[in-house]
């Protein structure tokens, strides 16, 4: 039997690196895309590069995603690439739309021209939702976008949906709650709380500055995710899929569990500062998974205490083998 291709970009992401593990599980040959840039970093695949490869393109080019396409043959594309980061999305709104919004049309189109039978996967995100009309959120609710990136997932989602309908093409998007890992980047808060509590043990901290402690999310376990990505393309007819856990957790929880995994007081250390206030803030995501779990069987396996506890071990562990610092 022929082995499956598939093509991951954003594949040095979290999300992507996960992706890149499992359909490497599933036998599959896995391209991974990369912008040629002096600051790619592959931390997170390096376990895997001599399973993968890995080709230059970019989602500001479209005949580099055509060269690919055309060379590679994938029968499956997961586009993960992304200007992924909120607050960066408010002091690069053009390039954040340039990425996350347009890059969605390039690819798609480039599937279009060259091959029309390649199984597309666009994620899509919670975000679009932004201010909330109605809780929880599932396929159906109205979207109400709260910042930059929002607005450009919003557009990439509608794109999607629209080569799907006008070209018959089997186009669908995974709409994932937030999913969080030790492979989070430390821009993002979950792993900022994680790796911060970590220092903050090892005596390397004093206090973990943060913005709004009451937003609340519906975290979930990153591979849990990825898993229902794979799993969208294998169905008999393309569709859209809310990806949550159904349970909803602040961010003042969230670094009260994390603290307390290490036994400490987060009173005794967290600041709130102001610098890291959105303008526009998301207080409220939490989605339902009804249809992710009666129509691909899916059900997350990784609980909110667990998926923090393991973000803050798997945090301990690297800020223990780091070399400590000498002084001259």
């Amino acid at each position: 039997m022929t082995k499956k291709t598939a093509l991951i970009t954003g594949i040095t992401g979290q999300d992507g690196s996960h992706l890149a593990e499992l359909l490497l599980e599933k036998d599959y040959e896995v391209i991974g895309m990369v912008r040629r840039t002096s600051t790619v970093t592959y931390d997170r695949i390096a376990h895997l590069r001599d399973r993968l490869t890995l080709v230059p393109g970019d989602m500001l080019d479209q005949i580099s995603l055509i060269h690919i396409l055309n060379e590679h043959r994938p029968s499956e594309v997961y586009n993960l690439a992304a200007q992924s980061f909120v607050q960066t999305s408010w002091n690069q709104p053009v390039f954040t739309g340039e990425v996350t919004a347009l890059g969605v049309t390039r690819l798609l189109d480039a599937i279009r021209i060259a091959d029309p039978t390649i199984r597309f996967y666009q994620a899509s995100s919670s975000e679009m939702f932004g201010k909330v009309r109605a809780v929880p959120q599932d396929e159906d609710t109205a979207f109400y976008p709260r910042s930059p990136y929002g607005v450009a997932k919003v557009y990439g989602h509608w794109i999607t949906i629209n080569y799907r309908e006008s070209y018959d093409l089997f186009a669908t998007s995974g709409i994932l709650f937030n999913h969080e890992g030790p492979r989070r980047g430390l821009e993002f808060v979950t792993r900022k709380i994680s790796h911060t509590v970590a220092r903050i043990k090892h005596g390397l901290e004093h206090e973990l500055r943060l913005g709004n402690l009451d937003a609340r999310r519906d975290w979930g376990w990153a591979p849990d995710y990825v898993r229902a990505m794979w799993l969208m393309l294998q169905q008999d007819a393309p569709d859209d899929f809310v990806i949550a856990t159904g349970d909803t957790h602040s961010v003042r929880e969230f670094v009260d569990v994390a603290f307390r995994h290490v036994g400490l007081d987060w009173q005794e250390y967290v600041v709130q500062d102001e610098r890291f206030m959105r303008p526009a803030e998301v207080d409220l995501l939490v989605g339902d998974p009804t249809k992710a779990r009666e129509k691909l069987g899916w059900v997350p396996e990784v609980g909110f205490e667990e998926l923090v506890s393991r973000m803050v071990d798997a945090d301990m562990a690297i800020v223990a083998a780091a070399p400590t610092p000498t002084t001259a």
